[in-house]
């Protein structure tokens, strides 16, 4: 199985507004860049839309171990509120809704098959991958913004 590295970032401008997602796949010496963007989304969703394109691109099953510095994604997983909200038909512990089910429900098909771990980086503190990841997520909100 290879062994890649992701690193994720999701920005918006308002939150909701436009936002942006940037990622990178890292596989030995070969480094892959992608972003996007949606005109109407929150932080939260681009968080999530980040991780997701970059597992999009897998074309195998992998050992992946990711960065992102969104505590929303990292604790979801990390601590499995996201199995036990599926479970529980989406709903969490305190019987609300889940937001953005769409994006877990595609999110845990990926986890099925790949070996994931997941590490928390803070934000805007220096991290080289996020930061170019945060650059990828804000560029693809200012070409949406010159779209409108």
């Amino acid at each position: 199985m290879k062994k890649i590295e992701i690193f994720t970032d999701g920005a918006c401008s308002g939150n909701p507004g436009p936002g942006g997602w940037g990622a990178i796949i890292r596989y030995k010496d070969a480094k892959k860049e992608m972003s996007g963007g949606e005109k109407n989304t929150t932080n939260n969703r681009m968080e999530l839309m980040a991780f997701i394109k970059a597992l999009e691109a897998l074309k195998e099953p992998c050992m992946i171990t990711a960065y992102s510095d969104s505590k929303y994604l990292c604790d979801t997983i990390n601590r499995k509120w996201v199995f036990k909200w599926k479970q529980n038909n989406w709903r969490k512990s305190d019987g609300k809704a889940v937001l953005n089910v769409d994006l877990w429900k595609k999110l845990l098909s990926f986890l099925e098959k790949h070996e994931l771990k997941l590490i928390w980086v803070k934000g805007h503190a220096g991290h080289k991958e996020n930061e170019r990841c945060d650059s990828l997520a804000v560029r693809a909100i200012k070409k949406l913004k010159e779209s409108f």
